[in-house]
């Protein structure tokens, strides 16, 4: 079975009849062009031809959103500088920083769609300056490697914004947040919540708007107890995904700027103990690869 298998991909077999080195380089990429990337990657083992068209800049431009230049402009010329386009789509498939390296964006690799994360340091959080309100601390997971940590506030607010040529697309807005402090005990992750309060006395409200007009609001408890023991899962000591709205972007020609906030603001009560990592963006349908948003 092994070398049948071995025949078909040569030129030919050993009774005549064609293999799948006969297929022309150019119908091989034609075939590539309604592939996934690892799918492309996968079949470029099986022969010559197969290789070739895997390597074809027709094939892999197709992968690339319609403004990937804009997003090379992101990096240093001598980085891309001569690269084929099959290295291209594998530059931009990691993460490219900008904005101080507090804005991170980046091509999903099944389906070469951009997709973006920005960091907390990046956001205006009322009353920062003060430390006995919030801090930063540092983790590994974060994709950014810090945090702001909220330790006790009656006026809670976050707020950022962000100008970029998305391509066309239906994009969902998440923030990323934890309740209850993480550290390290003995090697093992384990959290602390001896701050952690107030967050089931009201609802945060989440809220998106974008330049051309669109707007999304949605409220949420992030203390739930009572829907954590209905759903069986439970909010405190996990990373949890809070999502803002949709937005849709016809085209990347004007500049989309979409603004994002988050706030509690209601001083009849304190609250504490949450960390905020990140406000994430990615096309709605895309299937999330990577655990824990990092």
């Amino acid at each position: 079975m092994g070398a049948s298998l071995s025949n078909l991909t040569e030129n030919g077999s050993a009774d005549g009849r064609p293999g799948l080195g006969d297929i022309p380089e150019s119908c091989v990429a034609c075939v590539f062009m309604y592939l996934t990337p690892p799918e492309i990657c996968n079949l470029a083992r099986l022969n010559r031809a197969f290789r070739g068209a895997a390597s074809s800049d027709a094939v892999w431009e197709s992968k690339l959103p319609c403004n990937y230049h804009q997003l090379l402009d992101l990096l240093p010329q001598q980085n891309y500088e001569g690269l084929c386009k099959k290295d291209i789509f594998a530059l931009l498939a990691r993460s490219v920083p900008f904005d101080d390296g507090n804005k991170e964006v980046w091509l999903d690799r099944i389906s070469g769609r951009i997709c973006m994360s920005i960091s907390s340091k990046a956001m205006s959080i009322t009353g920062m300056e003060d430390r006995r309100h919030w801090n930063w601390f540092p983790t590994e997971e974060s994709r950014f490697h810090v945090v702001a940590y909220c330790q006790q506030v009656w006026w809670f607010e976050l707020s950022g914004k962000v100008k970029f040529p998305f391509p066309p697309d239906i994009y969902t807005l998440t923030f990323r947040v934890h309740l209850g402090k993480i550290f390290k005990r003995l090697g093992r992750r384990a959290c602390n919540f001896e701050h952690t309060h107030g967050w089931d006395l009201g609802p945060v409200r989440f809220e998106l708007s974008t330049s051309d007009g669109q707007h999304a609001v949605s409220e949420c408890f992030l203390d739930d107890i009572g829907q954590d023991d209905a759903n069986g899962n439970i909010k405190r000591g996990s990373w949890i995904e809070y999502k803002v709205g949709e937005f849709v972007v016809s085209s990347s020609d004007p500049v989309t700027e979409v603004r994002f906030s988050m706030k509690q603001i209601d001083c009849t009560h304190s609250k504490g103990g949450l960390c905020v990592d990140s406000v994430s963006i990615t096309p709605s349908d895309l299937k999330v690869h990577t655990s824990k948003g990092v």
